[in-house]
């Protein structure tokens, strides 16, 4: 799972379309802002299952579509405005928070995972 943050325009949705890209995913990707999930087949029989939490009001944000598909090992699943359901989402997910930079194309991103997730990954050695 990976946690997206980042201010309105920041680029958390073009940050979906770069890593759908990189998972071989031809469709138009779109922010589902106003339908909660939007999911995707991958190459490898992946599937991208990119939610938006914008809309929640904190109280159970994690839905019943999430909690079938956390976990597993064929799905990569992306969470813009993931601060509004921290309380039911793992805590080993990745963390990336999305600045503006000095200059109206520049961003700055900060990346954060948890030693473990850092490891599988193969991030560290």
């Amino acid at each position: 799972m990976i946690e997206l943050r980042g201010d309105l325009g920041a680029g958390k949705t073009t940050f979906v379309k770069g890593l759908a890209g990189g998972l071989g995913i031809a469709e138009e990707i779109v922010s589902p802002t106003f339908t909660l999930e939007r999911a995707y087949d991958a190459r490898d029989g992946l599937a991208l299952h990119h939610f938006d939490l914008y809309r929640l009001d904190g109280s159970d944000p994690v839905t019943a579509e999430m909690r079938d598909i956390i976990g597993k090992d064929d799905v990569v699943i992306v969470t813009e405005w993931a601060q509004h359901g921290d309380g039911g989402l793992p805590n080993d997910r990745i963390k990336v928070e999305i600045g503006y930079g000095q200059g109206e194309d520049e961003r700055h991103v900060l990346v954060n995972a948890p030693a473990e997730r850092a490891y599988a990954l193969g991030g560290l050695t």
